[in-house]
């Protein structure tokens, strides 16, 4: 078996500079000092192995960015380590959890065809059953097929996106019209309607999570792009933690058409985010709702024991009748970043608009702090990659 070091950077990719538009490449930039990229160098390794042994198209390669700045600069590299697989002329950002089995399915699923066809119900229900979301588009030549084109260009490193004729469905699923694009996820979909729904873009932007998460700090500043509320929650071991996952399970159902525009539900492992976002001490279990456009958080004025009382906490934050606490100040900002360099960049880094995630923490295991959010890019076009937001964080608890 050949050993993935061959890959040596300063032969490699001098003839890759050159060359590398005829082949898929994922590259790995790191910098010698840098601990993350000392890190992921077995996993790396493990990838290549991987990627070799399925008889996968792409190529692994890795090349030091301080010695070759200048071709790192070309594909906007800013932090280290920064993985991304470069397809023709684009370059797909990766910023996921850097394990090899998600590594090896972002480079699957870029690397493959933009929009992947569904020949027959068997593959349709094969695809469904492999992936949590799944786009559709139904319908032949159109202005919305080209658009659907344009977006799964920019999501395709998050989401998976097939065209089917209409056959290919199963029996239950309903058509508006044709042309359509819709959603599988959470054991059902849901079809696009341009005049309910707004642009495309962000419709798939919105749609492409899971209508219940379990967050982590990966996901965590992806919903910050979903223009909704983020609502983590404090966390404890007793048992009413778990009458509240229930409670907030069956909203995020049964009431989706009523919040899924505004709010994202779901649950935290753990109340670290919690302590280091509020600068509190909250009684827990507890439901907040954090608006981090304006600085805001809301809690419930009593106990949520019901469906009904979520329910009517949600509407009264819709409606402007809940409480509000300002929970973020200039002089706590630095605090902020601090004891959590992700939540940091979460809170003051976003766009402006109301950002929320709606989730609850269980104190299961803490998350890890080194955790760091995924996006992808084409060549030049939405690069919004960062430095290694673990590595200050992960400095201290080493240094600790």
């Amino acid at each position: 078996m050949h050993d993935l070091h061959i890959f040596k950077i300063v032969l490699l990719f001098y003839r890759f500079k050159d060359n590398r538009k005829d082949d898929i490449w994922l590259v790995d930039f790191y910098a010698p000092w840098c601990g993350h990229c000392k890190k992921l160098e077995p996993v790396w390794n493990e990838v290549g192995r991987e990627i070799r042994s399925i008889g996968s198209p792409v190529k692994i390669g890795k090349m030091d960015a301080t010695s070759h700045s200048s071709i790192a600069s070309e594909f906007g590299v800013r932090g280290y380590p920064t993985i991304k697989l470069l397809k023709g002329d684009l370059a797909y950002n990766y910023r996921g959890p850097r394990t090899k089995d998600d590594i090896i399915e972002f480079a699957n699923r870029v690397a493959g065809p933009l929009i992947r066809t569904l020949p027959s119900q068997q593959m349709f229900e094969h695809v469904r059953k492999r992936h949590h979301v799944l786009f559709v588009y139904i319908g032949g030549e159109s202005p919305l097929k080209e658009k659907y084109i344009e977006v799964a260009s920019e999501q395709i490193v998050y989401a998976y996106f097939f065209s089917a004729s209409e056959d290919v469905l199963p029996e239950h699923v309903i058509l508006p019209e044709i042309p359509a694009v819709l959603v599988f996820k959470d054991g059902t979909y849901f079809a696009y309607d341009e005049y309910e729904d707004g642009d495309l873009t962000s419709w798939i932007n919105r749609e492409r999570f899971q209508g219940y998460l379990n967050v982590d700090g990966f996901t965590l500043y992806e919903l910050g792009d979903t223009g909704k509320m983020l609502l983590p929650v404090g966390c404890s071991y007793f048992h009413n933690v778990f009458v509240l996952k229930s409670i907030i399970q069956e909203v995020s159902k049964e009431y989706r058409d009523h919040f899924h525009r505004d709010f994202q539900f779901g649950h935290m492992d753990g109340n670290d985010y919690i302590n280091s976002l509020l600068m509190d001490d909250l009684t827990i279990p507890t439901v907040v709702v954090l608006n981090t456009s304006n600085q805001q958080y809301f809690v419930p004025a009593k106990h949520i024991d019901s469906t009904e009382d979520m329910v009517k906490f949600i509407n009264d934050i819709l409606d402007g009748t809940a409480e509000v606490i300002l929970f973020i100040t200039h002089s706590i900002q630095q605090s902020v970043f601090k004891s959590s360099p992700l939540l940091g960049c979460f809170l003051f880094g976003l766009p402006l608009g109301v950002i929320s995630i709606m989730c609850y923490g269980i104190c299961t295991a803490d998350t890890d702090g080194g955790s760091e959010e995924t996006e992808a890019s084409k060549k030049e076009v939405a690069d919004r990659e960062l430095t290694d937001e673990g590595s200050e964080e992960e400095q201290e608890e080493e240094n600790s």
